[in-house]
């Protein structure tokens, strides 16, 4: 089972994380079992991954438990750990959302109870509140970097010009932002515009999630055909909703033309999709989930893999008009989810 996956810098920070990342935002808690959920995260601890991904509100907290359950034992200093605050959780009341102090407080103690952990490596902004002076969100995390309770602080899915106004406020509080955690793959291509040149110059990495657009890269949606049984399009748990913007016949004919390009370099349709992403200097880890083991075995593999620009070329020109760059899909709620 032995794969070498490689190592990092999270942005211009000192800490190195595995260029694969695991994460259990669809899987751990809700589609999968917890004895599965766990082999899967000792798989990906055999085959050379260390950071692994999750939030307070997947599966409602319990991800973050059966993350908690399957490191348990480990060396805590050889794991880089991840978890996210935003999104109502528990009974959802007015004070379960958001960024405010009181909710940011709540939620990294509540997290680290979850993961049986005395700290996180990162912490992350799940999305920018409105509702919050950024002043009062950016001082809560700066508090919880000096208790000792999460080593760096990073968002996910903010714009170029809310990286900007909390990087300076970061500065001033005497920490920094060091990542950005949105949605990549090569059908979704909305930050290059504009996100990653400002997360370049401000020291952010990457850590992007959906490297294979919830699926649809691996190949397995045929146009003109129903999902197969049990797969993510079928899931009414939240992956049907997730996916629906890509089973567009257009696009899964798209799709089907990277196969040729895949077989020409020896590689499956999902280690393509993770080596694009981890083409792009800016791309610190994707992140990959599992709902059976042996489905990281196959994408574990993608670490290491270069593509030449001639191979980046081909994949442009069959994916053509069905990518979405448009800079503006990068948002965050104007209102809290109650």
């Amino acid at each position: 089972m032995e794969h070498t996956v490689g190592y990092r810098h999270l942005g211009s920070s000192g800490l190195k994380i595995t260029e694969i990342t695991y994460g259990n935002w669809l899987t751990h808690g809700s589609q999968v079992e917890a004895a599965t959920a766990i082999e899967c995260v000792h798989t990906a601890l055999d085959l050379g991954i260390t950071s692994f991904d999750t939030a307070d509100v997947y599966a409602n907290t319990a991800a973050e438990e059966v993350l908690g359950r399957a490191l348990a034992g480990r060396r805590r200093e050889s794991l880089e750990v991840f978890t996210k605050v935003y999104w109502p959780i528990g009974p959802k009341g007015p004070n379960d959302v958001g960024l405010s102090r009181k909710h940011i407080m709540e939620s990294i103690n509540g997290s680290l109870t979850r993961l049986g952990m005395d700290y996180v490596d990162l912490y992350q902004a799940h999305r920018y509140d409105h509702e919050t002076p950024l002043e009062e969100t950016m001082q809560a995390f700066a508090d919880v970097v000096r208790e000792g309770k999460a080593l760096y602080i990073g968002v996910s899915e903010w714009t170029a010009e809310q990286i900007h106004a909390g990087q300076e406020l970061a500065t001033q509080m005497g920490f920094r932002l060091v990542s950005n955690q949105p949605q990549y793959s090569a059908l979704w291509r909305v930050i290059e515009d504009r996100v990653v040149p400002t997360s370049q110059e401000l020291g952010l990495g990457q850590i992007v999630w959906s490297p294979m657009a919830q699926g649809v890269l691996s190949g397995k949606y045929l146009p003109g055909q129903e999902p197969p049984a049990g797969s993510r399009a079928t899931d009414d748990k939240g992956g049907r909703q997730m996916i629906s913007r890509w089973m567009r016949d257009d696009v899964l004919t798209a799709v089907q033309a990277l196969r040729p390009i895949a077989q020409d370099l020896g590689l499956t349709m999902p280690q393509l999709a993770i080596a694009w992403v981890l083409r792009n200097p800016a791309v610190s880890s994707a992140i990959v989930g599992a709902s059976r083991p042996e489905q990281l075995v196959d994408t574990v593999k993608a670490s290491g893999v270069n593509l030449d620009n001639d191979v980046m070329a081909a994949i442009d020109i069959a994916l053509g008009d069905v990518v979405e760059r448009d800079p503006s899909l990068t948002s965050s709620p104007e209102k809290r989810p109650a």
